[in-house]
């Protein structure tokens, strides 16, 4: 499941992300953020216009506002 489909609310770990779909400087700025492999996340907000944008996704104690882009390079499993 990607990160653009989690349930709101719903604790979850980044398992891989697809870098390659990204523009290199967004990349580097996610991953600056937390948001790569390994990281635990749960998704906070969903737009509610016709592109669902933004999303708020919370990454430890911080949350960021993510495009629906990025988050669907981002794939993720439930946390147990």
């Amino acid at each position: 499941m990607t990160l653009d489909t989690l349930p709101l609310g719903t604790p979850a770990r980044i398992v891989a992300v697809d870098w390659a779909t990204l523009v290199p400087e967004e990349a580097h700025r996610l991953r600056a953020l937390g948001l790569e492999e390994g990281a635990d996340v749960q998704l906070a907000y969903r737009g509610v216009f016709m592109t669902r944008d933004p999303l708020a996704v919370e990454v430890g104690r911080m949350t960021v506002a993510l495009r629906r882009v990025h988050a669907r390079a981002m794939h993720v499993e439930l946390a147990a």
